[in-house]
């Protein structure tokens, strides 16, 4: 069937971006080959394509220089303020290939409002709209080789923004960098679409009011990885973190919800957890097959008592890595609880067949979540 049946509002145009090509790109047979094991290697994120797009921004000249070039290692002075003072923020979404050859990405005006929300809390300049999505068409235009076309395969897109300017001293950085990234993967988790174990943290925190919960910027992934060495320790794939009431917050890279028994949908509330672009079109999908949904405070005493009694049917994880992975263990200091049997279960089954099909295009986008990238001749053009 068609790529997507309803039209993306544009954004402003972005000025054009200067391309200079790699020399020694990576050769074809390589990145076949590359490409070829996606699917079994459970490698997420350990392949680069051959450029990445960057805009510079200063006090002085705003944003400018838009280009694509080689990907190389970045040169910082060790004085740049990234280093000392975390002034860092960045976004993950992916780029798919469709039946007909056409190349779409997923809701990336939402991802570039979010960028924004993160720059503002980290007091650095707010990249427009047209910048952001337009960093990504001039990558992928250039880099479009680069994406899978197989099941459960994409390119992934990094944007960042970090403080290059050299200085010591607690103040805005007064020179930015921003840049994309783009790495071809296969599933996030190795074992692909199957139950995960989450170690439940009941001691470390990610996030609190009024911190950077809700921004994607570095320190907050960097003080999830104590716990997640925890959560390897114990068997677990992921560790999901509490609130200082011990309520649910979010896992490490992705929100999650829970099923009842009832059919209604609960997950917790945003105001310290990520506003998740899947996790706002996993529940816009739900709401529209019936399902209640209810986002509030979400007790870890109610979750065991739940998973116990089988009031809680499903539990699910979402996020751009793992797009929907069911959850089919929760595990803490004093208990190991597993989701109802352990598999996949119809809602979470559901759910994530409708937002996949859509995003590699092989059921129409009813709700204009697709933004072409790439396209074929006489294929998704008006």
């Amino acid at each position: 069937m068609t790529s997507s049946t309803a039209s993306p509002v544009a954004p402003a145009t972005a000025p054009a971006f200067a391309v200079a090509r790699a020399t020694t790109p990576r050769p074809a047979e390589e990145r076949a080959a590359v490409l070829a094991a996606l699917a079994s290697s459970g490698g997420f994120g350990e392949v680069f394509t051959d450029h990445m797009a960057r805009i510079t921004w200063s006090t002085d000249a705003g944003w400018s220089g838009h280009r694509v070039e080689p990907y190389a290692p970045l040169e910082l002075d060790p004085a740049a303020a990234v280093l000392h003072y975390g002034q860092e923020i960045f976004e993950g979404l992916k780029a798919y290939r469709h039946p007909d050859g056409s190349v779409w990405t997923f809701r990336p005006q939402a991802n570039a409002e979010r960028f924004a929300r993160s720059a503002r809390r980290l007091a650095l300049p707010e990249l427009p709209v047209a910048d952001f999505i337009g960093s990504l068409e001039a990558l992928v235009a250039v880099d479009e080789a680069w994406v899978p076309g197989a099941p459960e395969t994409s390119l992934y897109l990094r944007p960042f923004m970090i403080a290059s300017e050299a200085f010591l001293g607690v103040r805005p950085a007064r020179r930015i960098d921003y840049l994309v990234i783009a790495s071809p993967v296969g599933p996030y988790f190795k074992a692909g679409l199957a139950p995960v174990s989450i170690w439940v943290e009941r001691d470390q925190r990610r996030a609190g009011p009024g911190g950077t919960g809700a921004a994607k910027c570095m320190g907050n992934y960097a003080a999830s990885l104590a716990a997640q060495q925890v959560a390897y320790s114990r068997g677990c794939e992921q560790v999901c973190f509490l609130d200082g009431d011990e309520n649910l917050e979010e896992l490490g890279g992705m929100n999650v919800v829970l099923v009842l028994a009832d059919g209604t949908a609960v997950t917790p509330a945003l105001g310290t957890i990520l506003a998740g672009v899947t996790r706002d079109s996993v529940l816009t999908i739900l709401r529209d097959a019936g399902h209640r949904v209810v986002e509030r405070a979400v007790p870890l005493a109610e979750v065991r008592a739940g998973l116990a009694d089988g009031t809680v049917r499903e539990v699910f994880a979402c996020g751009t890595g793992a797009v929907v992975s069911p959850i089919g263990r929760l595990v803490g200091e004093d208990f190991d609880l597993p989701v109802a049997d352990g598999g996949i279960g119809p809602v979470t089954a559901a759910v994530r067949r409708e937002l996949t099909d859509v995003q590699h295009g092989r059921a129409a986008d009813t709700r204009g979540w697709m933004h072409p990238l790439v396209h074929v001749a006489g294929v998704g053009q008006a």
